[in-house]
């Protein structure tokens, strides 16, 4: 009977030490993922870490918030347009059929430059009309001499060269106006009176300018109130601008206007105010201000799209050099040096040992020596105001320490960085 007893005692007493040493490896797990899981916390998203290598590769650049003076100024939307004195329909004076055309779009025409012809047989008729009157005329001028040589003998009545005197006049002036009509129509008067009549009629053009549209081709019948063609000179190109009625007041004649294209905006163009105006455009609340373009740009034409800049003066602000802004998902931000971020670790981790109290130490130790070779930086939202000499006017949503040092050059690379995962700090 002892052996049974003692055998089953054997068997309690085995399976209780390993139950003991299951329960002591399972907390000791537990302890180790606690010390693990609880060592360190997440840093900031707002928070990126850089090395002094980042530094350096990044051309990265520290400075302050500054106090500037800038411009300030106000920022208008509007188009290009051309005076209705530089643009111009080719029309002829008479109808007839459209012999020949010498333009095309884009072709640049001289003031008085012939540029169709038309055919018109009844021009004929005023053309031997002022041969008729040239006839007449010399005929009046021998009968005139041939009376005041009587009138002089006492051989005929001085009535008689009043009569022939006020004929003369009066051919005269037809001869004129038969003159001006044919110069009118585009046939030389000189050639006419020499005695040669043409069917052919030159159209010429009435300003000088760029040919923007050609309405008629060669054989289309045309009239006075048909069109060939139209004429830009965007020698004088005015800029319509749309500016809302609080900003009226800051506005006056010969303001300057710095202006670029909307969908080209590499290079600023200037002009200058020459009217406000003085009742709201159709019901957008906006006013008119015309302004004229500065020197002469044949690279802009009527209707282009424009962004301007109207100068109001200058006054202080806090501003950083405009490459410190960054933009992500509609905001700004400028990136602020701050601290590490804090490390919690739970109590009672240090370890029974002194030998593994040592070696934490000594991993702390190296862990807080390789942080202080890395700089911290916090992305801090701003909104962005005037811009001006490479500067641009900032506001803080947040509060910063007085005298905060900011990154100058080189924000989009922290950006970047902190976009790539390498925003918390570790």
């Amino acid at each position: 009977m002892k052996r049974p007893i003692i055998f089953l005692a054997l068997l309690a007493f085995l399976a209780a030490c390993k139950s003991g040493e299951s329960g002591a490896g399972k907390e000791a797990e537990t302890a180790e993922a606690g010390h693990e899981e609880g060592g360190h916390e997440e840093g900031s998203e707002t928070v990126v870490s850089l090395t002094a290598e980042q530094i350096k590769t990044g051309g990265i650049l520290l400075g302050a918030i500054e106090s500037k003076n800038l411009r300030s100024s106000i920022r208008a939307n509007g188009t290009l347009t051309v005076p209705a004195q530089n643009k111009a329909f080719i029309t002829s004076l008479s109808s007839g059929i459209l012999r020949s055309l010498t333009i095309q779009p884009g072709s640049y025409v001289r003031k008085g430059q012939v540029v169709a012809t038309i055919v018109n047989p009844e021009a004929t008729q005023t053309q031997q009309e002022l041969q008729d009157v040239n006839a007449q005329i010399k005929l009046e001028e021998t009968e005139l001499n041939r009376q005041r040589v009587l009138v002089a003998g006492d051989a005929a009545p001085l009535k008689n060269v009043q009569r022939a005197q006020a004929e003369l006049t009066s051919l005269r002036s037809r001869r004129n106006a038969l003159q001006k009509q044919l110069s009118a129509m585009g046939i030389s008067p000189g050639s006419v009176s020499r005695g040669r009549i043409s069917t052919t009629i030159n159209i010429t053009a009435p300003i000088s300018g760029t040919v923007s549209n050609v309405t008629a081709q060669i054989g289309s019948p045309i009239d006075q109130s048909t069109p060939v063609a139209e004429i830009v000179n965007n020698s004088q190109l005015h800029l319509d601008l749309f500016v809302y009625e609080k900003d009226l007041p800051s506005l006056h004649q010969n303001q300057t206007i710095h202006f670029t294209l909307t969908n080209n905006p590499g290079k600023e163009y200037d002009a200058k105010i020459y009217s406000i105006g003085t009742a709201f455009a159709n019901e957008s609340k906006t006013i008119p201000v015309h302004s004229i373009v500065l020197g002469n740009h044949p690279e802009l034409i009527e209707g282009m799209s424009i962004t301007a800049l109207i100068s109001i003066g200058q006054r202080m602000t806090t501003a950083v050099p405009t490459e410190a802004i960054v933009s992500e998902e509609g905001k700004d931000f400028i990136f602020v040096k701050t601290t590490a971020p804090e490390e919690t670790h739970k109590e009672g981790e240090k370890g029974s040992h002194v030998g593994e109290e040592e070696h934490e130490n000594g991993e702390k130790h190296e862990e807080e020596h390789g942080k202080q070779e890395n700089l911290y930086f916090e992305k801090v939202q701003i909104v962005k105001g005037v811009s001006d000499v490479g500067y641009t006017e900032i506001t803080v949503m947040k509060t910063i320490p007085p005298n905060s040092v900011v990154i100058t050059k080189g924000a989009f690379f922290v950006l970047a960085k902190m976009s790539g995962g390498g925003g918390h700090a570790h």
